[in-house]
């Protein structure tokens, strides 16, 4: 069992800080009296973040980043340990968007790249640059936002789906890497989140009223998540599951394969119908 609290007092960046679960990352790290690195592409709302931090005592730096350029990446790490005075001790790389709402098939290639620059490529960049700073230190983390779509594999989702699955197995192959070292990987799947991923997001706008019902039903906060990843962490743990449905849907996939697939479709089937029966206005 890891004997440091990494979420204390962490030298953290954090992508994609300027809002949802990186912003709450953000804010919780700093509660935890930890210097925080803001990174977002919109670096208004990273200032934001940071404006809130230090309103509170704490302290933050916004920083503008592309995370799907890699050059931007290196510089973010540049910037990071030139503001800390040594490297970060925690690296969360959270920064993502959401596409969905067609067949693999209907999606425009376009809307695939992009989701896969960004929550793929981003994530990849991220472990790419700071992985070997942190190994350098005697205890280091890195978390990795991979969502339940990384292996629930719901119709109409072929691209989110597929970026975040690259992005499981990538922080298991990290994992499997740094086993028994002082380098701690923990890779958060959590199902329906209350953030602004689908309205930002490149979602059909047949399924935008569908989507912001589940989101008000059975959404959960951005700071819950955050509050348990960072618990997680802090023990050493790799799989987090925020979600009773995201281990429910874990199980049943590894368990009842064929027929967790069988009602996959359904649902997607059912959907296509609601889509066809109301238009997109």
């Amino acid at each position: 069992m890891p004997q440091q609290h990494l979420s204390h007092g962490a030298r953290a960046v954090v992508t994609g800080a300027g809002s949802g679960i990186g912003r709450a990352f953000a804010l919780a790290l700093a509660e935890r009296g930890g210097r925080v690195v803001c990174a977002d592409l919109n670096v208004a709302a990273a200032e934001d973040t940071v404006a809130v931090i230090e309103r509170a005592g704490g302290h933050g730096l916004a920083v503008s980043c592309d995370v799907s350029d890699l050059a931007a990446v290196e510089r973010l790490a540049a910037e990071a340990v030139d503001w800390f005075g040594e490297s970060p001790n925690l690296v969360i790389n959270n920064a993502g968007v959401g596409a969905g709402g067609k067949a693999i098939g209907d999606m425009l290639m376009a809307d695939w790249k992009w989701v896969l620059d960004v929550n793929m490529w981003g994530v990849i960049h991220g472990c790419h640059v700071f992985t070997p700073l942190l190994r350098e230190l005697p205890e280091a983390g890195i978390i990795n936002v991979c969502s339940t779509a990384s292996f629930a594999a719901a119709p109409r989702m072929g691209a989110y789906n597929t970026s975040k699955a690259a992005v499981l197995a990538l922080s298991e192959t990290l994992a499997a890497e740094n086993a028994g070292s002082g380098l701690r990987v923990t890779a958060l799947c959590p199902t329906v989140v209350k953030t602004n991923i689908f309205s930002a997001g490149r979602i059909d706008q047949a399924l935008t009223p569908f989507m912001d019902r589940i989101v008000s039903l059975t959404g959960v906060s951005a700071e819950s998540v955050a509050a348990t990843t960072l618990k997680a962490l802090d023990r050493g743990r790799f799989y987090v599951m925020p979600q009773f449905d995201a281990r429910l849907i874990w199980r049943a996939k590894r368990f009842l394969p064929v027929t967790y697939t069988r009602g996959a479709s359904l649902l997607g089937r059912l959907a296509s119908e609601k889509l066809k029966a109301k238009p997109a206005q």
